[in-house]
């Protein structure tokens, strides 16, 4: 078979069969705590049986001595014991008592010897008159002592005691229970001893089962590296989201605050575990965030900013918080307000070139008619009329802002009927506003309130607004009285919502509020002399100097020092 340089065809290369491996998920948290909780409760019940067993196996030991002891000692002293002794054939009588003894006290063999060893007694009746197995010579100095040895019958344990007649030694006695039988009986608790830890065992799997199984179900059967870095996401992610997030718990406790919220709401220091109601916010705001029903893009005022608010309450059979987004309204708000400016200003254009093209008719009616001093009568008459609005606002008002927005308003209240004035004593000369005072926040503040002003005159008979602007005593002076229906009595009329027209509407006297605030001025209403209402709004054209620290005063001078 022909092959191209070297390289086999590929029929002959070697093929991978089946899928290929899958990489093998690492074991979920809940997982490996469940494994290491089962290891550890085994091992721990598995330490604790091996030392009950050796625990038990000594103490059976001591209490087989104890067992084997008490029958040595009580057959040591027993003075019949010590009259067959003395007899011409001691185990006739020795070998039925030390059976007897034997049974009663529950040892394995009971042996009575002479102070060589020779038995006189012994379970097995063909020992008798061998030499004792083991060690005699501690009880043939008068003591008893305690040994295991291997016998006749086997390994045991065995007490040896001397029989005393008076001061001399007439025999010995050994008693003793075979290791067989401690083995026996510890092997027994054993038993019972494993039956115990395999309950614990069980016990234990099944509660670190049940706690395992509901962790995993908390930790959605993540595992350690997955919720350290879903953790490492979640608060960078809580970083970069410009928008406020703020979470609640079901006490209304901040549980969580990102620095958009810190901002947005002005909010200092540590507040996580604080009540929503301790944060000093506006009424209206905090009433928004602990209400237990959800709210879509509501718009709300603080201090400073316009934020739209929304909520979303966390349930899962019981209420368990809140979470709240914020959004910053403050600049889309006053470009909004702009807009509609412009488009006041754009409705004015368009009705004063809509009245130009009449008036210019009827000039070049009159001019083909032959009528030209008349043409040029009414076109100068339209002409100083138009031009007389417009040199009084300039030369009144120099700054070019306000101005142009006193131009546009006059217009918009000429289209709706009313008639827009500049009160005599008004003066405001370019250059004057210091840079603290933007022409964005001026044209908000007299925008709305020129805006009111028009709506509630709008209807009236005779409908008149009247504006003041002028600087006086180191403030801007801004007014605006209309001769509508007024100011009902008790009217929160700066409250966020509130309208002449009905609740819920607008929020431009809310801004003006807001804007003069900022700028550290006042705002008042009172009843104006037509009978409406006057807003007058009074801004420092100098920011408020800060607070200095007075200097600490001097210690007192001490006699002493005043003598020196």
């Amino acid at each position: 078979m022909c092959t191209l340089g070297g390289v086999p065809p590929i029929s002959r290369i070697p093929r991978i069969a089946g899928p290929m491996p899958r990489i093998p998920r690492p074991r979920s948290l809940a997982a490996q705590l469940f494994a290491m909780q089962v290891v550890l409760v085994a091992v721990v019940v598995a330490g604790c049986a091996v030392f009950a067993y050796v625990s038990a196996h000594h103490q059976a030991e001591q209490a087989a001595v104890h067992q084997a002891r008490a029958a040595a000692r009580a057959v040591a002293l027993s003075p019949s014991v010590r009259q067959a002794i003395s007899g011409e054939h001691p185990t006739t009588e020795l070998q039925p008592y030390a059976e007897a003894v034997r049974e009663d006290a529950d040892v394995d063999f009971v042996t009575i010897m002479d102070p060589d060893g020779i038995r006189w007694t012994h379970p097995n009746p063909e020992n008798i008159g061998e030499r004792f197995l083991g060690h005699i010579e501690p009880a043939l100095d008068g003591g008893t002592f305690s040994e295991t040895y291997t016998g006749t019958l086997g390994p045991s344990v065995r007490v040896v005691t001397p029989i005393r007649d008076g001061e001399r030694i007439v025999g010995l006695v050994s008693a003793g229970i075979k290791i067989e039988e401690i083995t026996d009986g510890v092997q027994r608790q054993l038993a019972a001893l494993l039956a115990v830890a395999l309950g614990a065992v069980t016990l234990g799997g099944i509660g670190t089962y049940v706690i395992n199984a509901r962790l995993r179900r908390h930790t959605h059967g993540m595992n350690a590296a997955e919720l350290s870095r879903m953790h490492d996401y979640h608060q960078a992610a809580l970083h970069a989201v410009r928008e406020g997030l703020l979470m609640l718990d079901g006490q209304r406790r901040i549980a969580l605050l990102n620095d958009g919220a810190r901002e947005l709401l002005g909010v200092e220091g540590e507040v996580v575990g604080r009540n929503v109601a301790d944060l000093g916010l506006p009424a209206p705001l905090t009433g928004a965030l602990l209400a237990a029903e959800p709210r879509v893009d509501e718009v709300y005022l603080t201090a400073d900013r316009v934020i739209v608010v929304n909520t979303s309450p966390v349930s899962g059979g019981e209420r368990r918080g809140t979470v709240v987004t914020l959004r910053d309204h403050t600049e889309l708000q006053a470009l909004t307000g702009e807009l509609d400016h412009e488009r006041g200003f754009t409705e004015a254009l368009r009705s004063q070139a809509h009245e130009a093209a009449n008036r210019l008719h009827t000039v070049v009616s009159l001019i083909e008619l032959g009528r030209a001093d008349e043409a040029v009568e009414f076109a100068t008459a339209e002409l100083e009329l138009a031009q007389a609005l417009t040199d009084r606002v300039v030369t009144a008002v120099g700054e070019p802002v306000l101005a142009a927005l006193l131009l546009g308003k006059a217009a918009q209240a000429n289209e709706r009927g009313v008639e827009l004035e500049l009160s005599p004593d008004s003066r405001l000369d370019d250059r004057l506003l210091p840079d603290t005072l933007p022409a964005r926040d001026l044209v908000t503040v007299l925008g709305n309130l020129i805006d009111n002003a028009m709506d509630a005159a709008t209807g009236t008979p005779g409908a008149a607004v009247t504006v003041t602007a002028l600087v006086h005593g180191g403030e801007l002076l801004l007014s605006v009285s209309d001769n509508g229906p007024g100011v009902p009595a008790g009217a929160d009329v700066f409250a966020r919502g509130w309208s002449g027209k009905g609740p819920g509407r607008g929020i431009g006297l809310a801004l003006v509020q807001q804007t003069v605030r900022r700028h550290s001025g006042t705002v008042t209403v009172d009843a104006s002399e037509d009978g409406g209402a006057q807003f007058t709004v009074r801004l420092p054209l100098e920011p408020p100097p800060k607070p200095t620290k007075l200097p600490k005063p001097p210690e007192p001078t001490t006699q002493k020092e005043i003598r020196a």
